[in-house]
């Protein structure tokens, strides 16, 4: 017996109906040819896994966020995928054995335990890219590039890009000696800019006056190309930290020369990814979102877990936000052709065999079906015109 409320679905979790469908499946489909024309190529990892595979490299992030489950097999305890990249990452470690570089593409529906405050669906589809291979900065700038590629192919306008490097703060936390417990506060703190509570915090430390200024003054290294110079000041003397400055530096100048209208803005202090990432971390925002769009970066470490450790970098979306956000309808030209019934009219199959054979949408009507041509969403109707089946626009 159906129950009054057995329509409701649980919160976080939403059906998408025709219309958003099908703008939904073009969209994938388009950015997938994308991805292959860059030589991307596409694999789909399982929705369900075991759970150290699932959670390799992400320490307690990607826990919190994954639905488990005991296999009734093995006995061994699952996971249903939160995150696509360890999986895809698997893939690459195990399967491709070769020597020269590896690109992968993968778009599929992934599991939220709790979502987030901004987003509330807890079913996200995450659409990315994977480099495996290659280490240094043009690695970084061809997924980058890729990355805003997908956004252009998918219609959004008013692209502003983040970048950071997750490396600094792993350097100084590790010279400066800071346990554990003590990184991991400041990593708190940082993450709130609650800048108040991170001068209190670091004063709290038993570390040198020279660290205890930088962690202070780290925060405010976020802004334009006008940050370098400070950086520079207040980090030259940590020899480490100085490459990826220069990194850094040298991706904008390529992003600049490049993409000469992209705005973008350097964080310092942005450690979005930290216990997963390694290097160069980037985000894609647009006006009116209050979160990322897309967001990526290097993650060195995660192949080492799967038996080959290499050098990686990658990015991924939510397909059914781009998807929301795109500013033009993919079915906005399509013409949506009523075919009224004709029972035993050779010549009226074949006319609806030839419109759609040429992409054209043709909607047949049925014997008693109800609902008129402008009901279905029709923009023209199949009539006889002199012996002759024709398209008349309504």
């Amino acid at each position: 017996m159906q129950t009054q409320n057995s329509w409701l679905l649980p919160e976080g979790i939403e059906e998408v109906l025709p219309v958003e469908a099908n703008h939904l499946e073009q969209l994938r489909r388009q950015l997938l040819d994308v991805f292959a024309c860059w030589g991307y190529e596409l694999v789909i990892p399982p929705m369900v896994d075991f759970l150290d595979s699932l959670l390799t490299g992400s320490a307690s992030d990607l826990d919190l966020e994954t639905f488990k489950l005991t296999d009734q097999v093995s006995g061994k305890m699952l996971g249903i995928r939160a995150d696509m990249t360890p999986l895809v990452a698997r893939i690459a470690g195990h399967h491709m054995q070769h020597e020269w570089l590896t690109r992968l593409c993968y778009v599929g529906t992934v599991l939220h335990c709790l979502g987030d405050n901004l987003d509330k669906s807890r079913s996200p589809m995450q659409i990315g890219a994977e480099l495996y291979g290659d280490g240094g900065l043009a690695g970084d700038m061809e997924v980058i590039h890729l990355m805003l590629e997908m956004l252009a192919m998918s219609g959004i306008e008013n692209v502003h890009l983040d970048l950071g490097h997750v490396g600094i703060y792993r350097v100084l936390a590790e010279q400066a000696g800071l346990s554990p417990s003590q990184e991991a506060a400041m990593f708190d703190v940082l993450q709130r800019k609650a800048m108040t509570e991170l001068t209190v915090l670091v004063e709290s430390f038993d570390i040198d006056a020279q660290f205890k200024k930088i962690f202070i003054e780290l925060p405010k290294l976020n802004g334009g190309l006008e940050i370098f110079q400070a950086a520079e000041q207040l980090l030259g003397n940590v020899e480490e930290v100085v490459q990826s400055l220069a990194d850094l530096k040298n991706i904008a100048e390529q992003l600049a020369q490049h993409f000469p209208a992209l705005p973008v803005h350097f964080d310092l202090s942005e450690l979005r990814g930290y216990h997963y990432h390694t290097g160069i971390v980037f985000a894609a925002f647009v006006p009116g979102v209050g979160k990322e769009i897309a967001r990526g970066g290097r993650y060195d470490n995660i192949g080492e877990f799967f038996g080959r450790a290499r050098a990686a970098t990658g990015f991924s979306a939510d397909l059914k936000i781009l998807a929301s956000l795109a500013l033009r309808a993919r079915n906005t030209d399509k013409q949506v052709v009523f075919a009224p019934f004709a029972e035993n009219d050779a010549e009226h199959r074949d006319k609806i065999r030839e419109l759609r054979a040429s992409g054209t949408i043709v909607i047949q009507q049925l014997p008693g079906q109800s609902g008129t041509a402008e009901d279905l969403g029709c923009t023209a109707v199949l009539s006889k015109e002199k012996q002759e089946w024709v398209v008349t626009p309504l």
